[in-house]
């Protein structure tokens, strides 16, 4: 159950992201906005690695890390097009927008990963679904 805490961390600053995002390319181009915001993130990643030791080289060419590249670039369009929505629209349309991601990513663990789908699950997929299309719509 250590992920839970994880991700409630993850949750409470990534949801300060879209604010900031929104505010600083009223006057910074978006891409510029995530170059910077990329900088930060590779300096405080590349401290991570090496205060965890995980700063080993052979990681780099080991054969799940096509995955790993792969994925890198799915994020990097996905990041270029959230922060480029984020410059031309309302962050109260733009975020529930892209959460739909979560409801991408879990239909691709069930279909892919061979994770279960229980009534539970799909239900909560349906919920998602609603709830981003009622959270995006009229202003």
């Amino acid at each position: 159950m250590e992920y839970l805490l994880w991700v409630v961390l993850a949750v409470l600053a990534y949801s300060a992201v879209a604010p900031l995002t929104s505010i600083a390319t009223r006057e910074v181009p978006a891409g510029v906005g995530l170059f910077l915001a990329t900088i930060v993130f590779l300096v405080i990643a590349t401290v991570v690695l090496f205060l965890t030791d995980a700063a080993d080289p052979s990681y780099a060419v080991s054969p799940d890390a096509a995955y790993i590249y792969v994925g890198g670039l799915f994020l990097t369009i996905g990041i270029l097009a959230y922060t480029s929505a984020l410059e031309a629209g309302p962050v109260s349309v733009v975020v529930p927008i892209y959460g739909m991601f979560i409801v991408g990513s879990s239909v691709l663990g069930i279909v892919f990963l061979d994770e279960t789908l229980s009534v539970t699950r799909g239900a909560g997929i349906a919920c998602a679904i609603v709830a981003i299309y009622l959270s995006a719509g009229e202003r």
